[in-house]
C-alpha cells in the first residue's frame, strides 16, 4: 500500500480540483491510501469523501503544526503533493519523507487540469476523464424533479464581492422580471439558492404572479446545497464551489464570471459547460434567458 499526502488547506471548491488528482491516482494505484490534510473550511465535507482514507485538520497556529508534524512521522510516504501552494503546507512537508514532494508551483501550467496530468505523468500514471466524475458515490441522492437552480448569493451584488468586478446587481423590479421569465420561458419550476447572507434585494421580492413556481432556500450548508445542484436540470450562478458540483456529473450550467479573471485556469475540464462575462443586469439577464 502507498500512503500519498495532498495538502489542501483552503476552500472546498479547490478541493474539487484535487478530488480528480485522488481518481486519477487511484485508477492507477487501486490500493493508494490518500490522507488529505485539510482547513476548517472544507475539512467537514473531505471527511464525507468515500475516496479520502485519512484527513487531518490544520489549525493555523504554531502549536498545531508542530503536533501535526509529530502525527504525520509516524507515515512512510510514496508521495507528498502540496497541491494548495501554502506556505504552512509547504513548512509541514520539509519535515517529512517521502519518494516524491512535488508542489504546484514548480509547474509551469495554466490550468489546473493540465497541472494534475504533470503530476500523474511524474508518476507514469495516465489520465483517464473518468477521473472527471468525481461525484459518482454521491449518484443516489438523485431524484426524478425537473427544475432549475439559480445560486444568487453575495456575488451578485456589488458592495458584497469584488469591487473591482464589473456591477451585475438587479433591483427588485429587475430581479422579479427576471424569476417570472426564466419560469415562463422554461415551463420549469425555479429553486433560488443563497449563500451565508441572502442579498436584501432577494428578499424584498413580493409575491410574484400566481402560475409563478418558485422556491427560496436559505441558510443551508454546503451538502445541502449540493443536494439541490444535483438535482437540478441547469444552474445558473456566478462561478463558485457548485459550478465544479455541476460540472461533475455534467449538469447544464451557465456560470457568470468576470473578464478581469482567467477562469478557464479552473474551468478547462468543465462539461455541459457555458460562460457568461459580467455586465449592467439589464442586459446579463437577457443573455442567460437567451441560453436557456
Amino acid at each position: 500500500m502507498n500512503n500519498y499526502l495532498i495538502f489542501r488547506t483552503d476552500r472546498i471548491g479547490d478541493f474539487f480540483i484535487s478530488s480528480i488528482l485522488i481518481k486519477s491516482i487511484i485508477e492507477n494505484d487501486p490500493k493508494a491510501n490518500i490522507i488529505i490534510i485539510a482547513s476548517d473550511k472544507n475539512y467537514s465535507y473531505i471527511k464525507q469523501c468515500s475516496y479520502v482514507n485519512q484527513v487531518y485538520l490544520l489549525k493555523n497556529n504554531f502549536f498545531d503544526k508542530i503536533l501535526l508534524i509529530f502525527k504525520l512521522l509516524k507515515n512512510n510516504f510514496h508521495s507528498i503533493i502540496i497541491h494548495d501552494n501554502k506556505n504552512r503546507s509547504k513548512l509541514i512537508s520539509f519535515f517529512l519523507l517521502s519518494k516524491n514532494k512535488i508542489d504546484i508551483k514548480d509547474i509551469n501550467h495554466l490550468s489546473h487540469i493540465d497541472i494534475i496530468k504533470e503530476i500523474l505523468k511524474k508518476f507514469n500514471f495516465q489520465f483517464s476523464c473518468e477521473s472527471l466524475d468525481i461525484l459518482d458515490y454521491k449518484k443516489n441522492l438523485k431524484n426524478d424533479e425537473d427544475f432549475i437552480q439559480l445560486h444568487f448569493d453575495e456575488k451578485w451584488m456589488h458592495d458584497d464581492y469584488i469591487d473591482k468586478y464589473i456591477n451585475i446587481e438587479p433591483t427588485v423590479e429587475e430581479l422579479k422580471i427576471f424569476i417570472e421569465s426564466i419560469i415562463k420561458k422554461t415551463g420549469k419550476k425555479l429553486k433560488i439558492t443563497t449563500g451565508i447572507k441572502t442579498p436584501s434585494v432577494l428578499r424584498q421580492i413580493n409575491e410574484l404572479p400566481k402560475n409563478s413556481i418558485f422556491e427560496i432556500y436559505e441558510n443551508l450548508n454546503f451538502s445541502e446545497l449540493e443536494k439541490i445542484t444535483l438535482n437540478s436540470s441547469l444552474l445558473i450562478s456566478c462561478h463558485g464551489s457548485i459550478s465544479h458540483i455541476a460540472s461533475a456529473i455534467k449538469i447544464k450550467q451557465i456560470d457568470i464570471i468576470d473578464n478581469s479573471y482567467r477562469y478557464d485556469r479552473w474551468t478547462k475540464h468543465f462539461r455541459n459547460y457555458t460562460y457568461l462575462h459580467r455586465k449592467n443586469f439589464k442586459d446579463l439577464s437577457n443573455d442567460i434567458l437567451n441560453k436557456l
